[in-house]
């Protein structure tokens, strides 16, 4: 088993009603990436989708991946491509539920948006996770 250091929070970056095979389908075809860009996806209505096993490396954060693990809401843009936090009420849940399931299995492992990561200039995911884990799931830092 892979040493992990990080679980990371993401979003896609897209409308919230985007579906995983367009973004699977972006990822090989427009970044021509082999590996998907996270282990799991979380849909609008809280559906969590696994796209990669744990013990495969996404293309999560550039320079981290080899020591993370990745998981993504679909959305975090508004209707005009501009940053927003546009998690669904399954969606926050599902967040949690797997945030805890992974630091079961990875006890010192930090939890933190892609944002938090040094030279990191997006807002993914366009919240802040150590605030709201602070708020919802302090347990978890």
């Amino acid at each position: 088993m892979r040493r992990i250091d990080y679980i990371v929070v993401h979003c896609t970056a897209t409308q919230p009603n985007a579906s995983p095979e367009a973004i699977l389908r972006y990822w090989r075809q427009v970044l021509g990436w082999k590996s998907p860009g996270y282990h799991y996806l979380i849909k609008k209505g809280g559906e969590i989708v696994p796209l990669l096993p744990e013990s495969e490396v996404s293309n999560g954060v550039k320079g981290y991946n080899s020591h993370s693990v990745h998981l993504s809401y679909i959305g975090g843009i508004d209707g005009k491509g501009f940053p927003k936090d546009t998690r669904t009420a399954g969606q926050k849940e599902s967040i949690l539920c797997l945030l805890h399931s992974l630091k079961t299995r990875y006890k010192n492992a930090k939890i933190q948006g892609h944002r938090d990561f040094p030279g990191v200039t997006k807002a993914c995911p366009s919240f802040d996770v150590r605030a709201w884990l602070k708020e919802v799931a302090p347990d978890l830092l």
